[in-house]
């Protein structure tokens, strides 16, 4: 290693999907000192990125060797990952054509995609990934590590509060969506009058808030988003932002109800502020809490 890179800030390697959560960390690196080694990946990270980084490159979301050489080239020991790689992209027709995966992806993925003898959860394939990364040294850390701020805290967010009936859904939809979380199938579930009106798996939240939308267009639903219960907070934490707020007002949701500690809230006094212009209703619990109501139930 160079006497210029070992004797600088510590670089903190970025892999950027899509949304404002790199942008927000990248600020936060930025602001702790740190240089901020960032690999946005293709057609996904934002283009502010460039400008908001000492180190930029963009790279294809299956180049896995490449994006390891990116980092150990610039001293990069120590990286965490933020933003969404949407897993639709993994059942787009040739895919592997599209993608061109290098040889490092092609020996890293080849018992989950060639010989299929491993599944393809989201826990698991991103296992892969930081498993491959730290094969060559690179160690992932959550993004909640550089910036702790962003898990969102206990307590009602928002100026309206829960009724009863509405609480009573919650109740409800926790435990479900909890059991979900346990099988890695998905984070959110809809629920209305103690019915599960729709449940996320591979299209994501916004998409599974879209379809109760449709399927209960008297809307008036509640949206519950949790962590698995034994999140790995290196990746795959739940988060939220306006855009979340925005696709529950066009689906008739009035309630989102989420998991303290544990889920990214991103610009939170804008998500509180057009969540009581739209009398929507945010509200945080301790899964604790949640446990020992359902036990006693």
């Amino acid at each position: 290693m160079s006497s210029e890179i070992s004797n600088s800030p510590e670089r903190i390697g970025l892999v950027a999907g899509w949304g404002r959560y790199p942008i927000v960390v990248a600020e936060a690196l930025r602001k702790q000192g740190r240089k901020v080694v960032c690999l946005g990946i293709k057609g996904l990270a934002d283009p502010q990125l460039r400008e908001l980084c000492d180190d930029y490159a963009e790279i294809g979301v299956a180049k896995l060797g490449g994006q390891i050489r990116y980092f150990r080239k610039r001293g990069v020991t120590r990286a965490t990952m933020a933003g969404k790689v949407p897993k639709t992209i993994l059942f787009q027709r040739f895919y592997w054509l599209k993608h061109l995966p290098d040889l490092k992806c092609l020996m890293t993925f080849y018992p989950y995609f060639i010989t299929r003898t491993k599944d393809r959860k989201d826990d698991t394939l991103l296992g892969a990934v930081v498993d491959a990364f730290a094969n060559d040294g690179i160690h992932f850390a959550p993004a909640t590590d550089f910036a702790p701020e962003l898990l969102v805290k206990y307590g009602t967010l928002t100026n309206r509060k829960l009724s009863s009936a509405q609480q009573q859904d919650i109740d409800f939809g926790w435990q479900i969506a909890k059991e979900m979380g346990r099988l890695d199938i998905g984070q959110s579930i809809a629920v209305k009058g103690r019915a599960i009106i729709a449940v996320e798996a591979v299209e994501g939240t916004d998409m599974c808030i879209a379809r109760a939308g449709e399927l209960c267009p008297a809307g008036k639903f509640v949206v519950v988003k949790v962590a698995k219960p034994n999140q790995d907070m290196r990746f795959d934490v739940p988060t939220i932002g306006k855009g979340t707020l925005e696709t529950m007002v066009k689906a008739g949701a009035n309630v989102l109800a989420i998991e303290a500690e544990k889920t990214i809230i991103i610009d939170e006094p804008e998500v509180v502020e057009f969540a009581n212009k739209h009398n929507l209703t945010v509200a945080t619990f301790h899964h604790e809490q949640m446990a020992r109501k359902s036990e006693a139930a």
